[in-house]
C-alpha cells in the first residue's frame, strides 16, 4: 500500500477543517461569556448534557457555587443558563471530536503502515499539539473559578495561539504530501516571509489579550483612539510599573493591538510589492495574491469591530479572519521553503 496517501492527505486536512470550527465556536463562547458554566471535567460522561429537568437543576446548583454566578451572574434563570452552557458543551465536544479524528486514524495508518517515517514523526508533534491544548483550555477555564469570575488573559492567548498553531502545523504536514517535489528555493524572500508569520502570531497572541481584558469595549473610534487625541495621547495608566500596562492594562494591550495591525499590513503590503520583481510560480503567486485580499479585509473587520463596540457575530468574524490570514501566510511560506 502506498505511503503518505490521499486518505493521509484527506485526514490532515479534515483536521484543520475541525480546528476551525474549535476556533470559531470557542470565539462564540467567549463573546457570549460562556466559558465557565460548565465548572468541571469529565472526559467521558461530559459529553452528554443534562437530559432532564433535575439533571439541568444540578448542573445550574453546580454553577452557583463559583465566583461568576456569585458576583456577575446572580439572579440569572434556568434558561439563561442553558443559554451559555450551550456554547461551552459544544466547545467541549467538537474538542473532543477533534481528538479522536486525529488519533483513529492515526492508528489505522500505522497499523496499516501507510506513514513514511517523516510523516510519522510529524503527525506525534500534531497530537502532541493538541494534547496541550486540550491541557490548556482546562488550565485557563481553572482561572475563573477560583476569586476573579474570568478567565486570564495570558491563559487564555496561550490557549486560543496553540490552536492557531496546531491548525497552520497541520496545514504544513498536508502541504508538503500535497506538493512533495522540492525546488530551488529563495531564502531572502523566504527569510521575510517567516518574520511575517512571527509578526503575526504577535498580532494574535495580542487580539487574545484584547478578547480576554475585554478591552475591546473602550477607545472605540478610529483612526484614533479617543476623538481629538493621537493615539500615543489616550492610552490610560492603568498599571505599575509603566511596561504592565501593555500586558495587562485594557487600555495599553488595544494600543498594542492597533500599532502591530499598521505594522503587519504595511509588512504584507512590502512582502506584495517586492515579489513584483521575482519570477514566481503560479502556487507562490496566490499565496501572495491571497494574503494581501485577506489583509484588506482582516484590517476593515477589525476598524468596524472596534466601531461597532464588538458586536459578537463581528467579534467572531474577526476572529476567523485572522485564521485566513494565518492560512495564507503558512501556504505561501510553504510555496517559498519546498
Amino acid at each position: 500500500m502506498k505511503k503518505d496517501n490521499k486518505k493521509v492527505i484527506y485526514w490532515l486536512l479534515t483536521g484543520c477543517i475541525l480546528i476551525f470550527i474549535m476556533v470559531v465556536v470557542g470565539g462564540i463562547t467567549r463573546l457570549t461569556h460562556s466559558g465557565l458554566s460548565i465548572s468541571n471535567y469529565k472526559l467521558i460522561s461530559g459529553t452528554i448534557p443534562p437530559l432532564n429537568n433535575v439533571e439541568w437543576e444540578a448542573a445550574f446548583d453546580l454553577y452557583k457555587q463559583y465566583p461568576e454566578y456569585q458576583k456577575l451572574n446572580k439572579g440569572f434563570t434556568l434558561q439563561e443558563f442553558k443559554d451559555i452552557y450551550f456554547w461551552e458543551w459544544l466547545h467541549r465536544v467538537i474538542g473532543r471530536f477533534i481528538g479522536l479524528v486525529f488519533l483513529l486514524p492515526f492508528l489505522y495508518f500505522i497499523i496499516t503502515r501507510q506513514l513514511t517515517k517523516a510523516t510519522l514523526k510529524k503527525s506525534l508533534v500534531l497530537l502532541t499539539l493538541g494534547a496541550f491544548q486540550g491541557f490548556l483550555g482546562w488550565y485557563m477555564v481553572k482561572s475563573g473559578l477560583v476569586d476573579n469570575p474570568d478567565v486570564s488573559h495570558f491563559r487564555l492567548a496561550a490557549h486560543l495561539t496553540t490552536a492557531f498553531i496546531t491548525f497552520a502545523c497541520t496545514l504544513w504536514v498536508a502541504l508538503d504530501l500535497l506538493f512533495p517535489i522540492h525546488k530551488k528555493i529563495n531564502k531572502p524572500f523566504r527569510n521575510l516571509l517567516r518574520f511575517g508569520l512571527l509578526l503575526l502570531i504577535i498580532q494574535i497572541i495580542y487580539g487574545a489579550f484584547v478578547a480576554g481584558l475585554d478591552a475591546g469595549f473602550i477607545h472605540n473610534h478610529w483612526p484614533l483612539m479617543s476623538e481629538g487625541k493621537f493615539m500615543h495621547q489616550t492610552v490610560y495608566i492603568e498599571q505599575n510599573p509603566l511596561y504592565k500596562n501593555f500586558i495587562e492594562g485594557k487600555s495599553g494591550v488595544q494600543f498594542v493591538h492597533r500599532v502591530l495591525a499598521f505594522i503587519l499590513a504595511g509588512y504584507i503590503i512590502a512582502i506584495y510589492i517586492k515579489s513584483k520583481r521575482l519570477n514566481l510560480t503560479k502556487y507562490q503567486s496566490m499565496g501572495i495574491q491571497y494574503l494581501l485580499v485577506i489583509l484588506v479585509f482582516q484590517f476593515l473587520l477589525g476598524v468596524f469591530t472596534i466601531l461597532l463596540q464588538v458586536p459578537v457575530w463581528l467579534g467572531v468574524a474577526h476572529q476567523i479572519g485572522a485564521f485566513f490570514l494565518l492560512s495564507a501566510m503558512t501556504f505561501t511560506l510553504h510555496r517559498f521553503t519546498k
